[in-house]
């Protein structure tokens, strides 16, 4: 990655926080919400897929073999923390379960996955993403100042990132402020983490099948579980992509273009989320969810911290 092409991701970073406080003052109409809403999700999982036409296989595996430890640990200790704080803040258990696989694995994707298996209701699932929305911009905001103050390498700055930040895009967007190696080696740390959505929704699957037959509350029919359906397909098209360029099929020629391309991306998704931004779903969603997710973000952060250094990975 060149300097300029780092010159606009900071750019992009920078985009997301102007973006939101552009949101603040004005709200935008209908007109603008279909580009917006297909800039944000869509043009950033094609940025992390075209990243992966520079990576190779061997540094994906060694990258998420080396993380492994550190993102096992952190989510046995995001689902036990969240079970313990939701009992204990009197959050109801379809609310905690959201907000724990929220935190520990990758936002509101593993929030969407988690809930076709548990059929939450809505305002569970709205509780749940803008709970762990708060934390992500929080995260932006704080991880690149603390990384700096505690004095972590990018490499140690990636890793703490892909563990203990929750959406890909706010991976990202801190990983970005911090330096060319924290980008690559935190998306595919994110990336390895989020392959947890698989065997969590599968364990969700069986303890919930004793309930499937029960009705709702609202008395809507429970939803069958898919893994496909809910599985982040953009993953699938990071590995491909891999796999392409690993094959010799990108000529090393084309990288720089291909980096810069992606670099592109990423900053308009970073703006368009900024732009996205409805603290409406914040205020509506109450004191004890928020406390959750401030313990859970905490919980994770710290960990994520303490296994880097017992693995010496830090």
């Amino acid at each position: 990655m060149t300097r300029r092409q780092r010159r606009l991701l900071l750019i992009g970073a920078s985009g997301a926080v102007l973006g939101i406080a552009v949101a603040l003052a004005w709200k935008p109409t209908h007109l603008f919400k279909p580009g917006i809403s297909f800039t944000a999700k869509r043009v950033l999982q094609g940025s992390v897929v075209m990243l992966g036409l520079g990576l190779s296989l061997h540094q994906v595996l060694s990258a998420g073999a080396d993380s492994l430890p550190v993102l096992v640990g952190t989510l046995a200790i995001a689902l036990g923390m969240a079970w313990v704080a939701a009992r204990a803040l009197g959050i109801t258990r379809d609310i905690g379960i959201l907000i724990g696989v929220g935190t520990g694995i990758c936002g509101a994707s593993a929030i969407a996955a988690v809930n076709a298996v548990i059929d939450a209701e809505e305002s569970d699932v709205s509780y749940a993403i803008a709970t762990i929305f708060t934390f992500n911009v929080v995260a932006v905001l704080l991880f690149p100042g603390i990384g700096h103050l505690i004095g972590l390498s990018e490499h140690a700055f990636g890793l703490w990132a892909g563990t203990a930040i929750n959406d890909t895009s706010s991976v990202v967007a801190a990983s970005t402020a911090y330096g060319e190696t924290a980008v690559t080696y935190g998306v595919v740390v994110k990336l390895t983490r989020t392959l947890a959505i698989i065997p969590i929704c599968l364990a969700l699957s069986w303890w919930v099948s004793s309930r499937a037959a029960r009705p709702r509350a609202d008395g809507a029919e429970r939803s069958r579980f898919s893994v496909w359906r809910t599985f982040p397909l953009f993953i699938i098209g990071f590995l491909v992509a891999v796999a392409v360029n690993s094959v010799g099929l990108i000529p090393a020629g084309w990288h720089p273009s291909l980096a810069h391309v992606a670099a592109w991306m990423i900053t308009a998704a970073l703006a368009a989320i900024g732009l996205s931004t409805d603290l409406s779903y914040v205020r509506r969603s109450g004191l004890r969810p928020m406390a959750l997710g401030a313990i859970l973000w905490v919980t994770v952060g710290l960990s994520g911290l303490g296994l880097q250094l017992l693995t010496g990975t830090i």
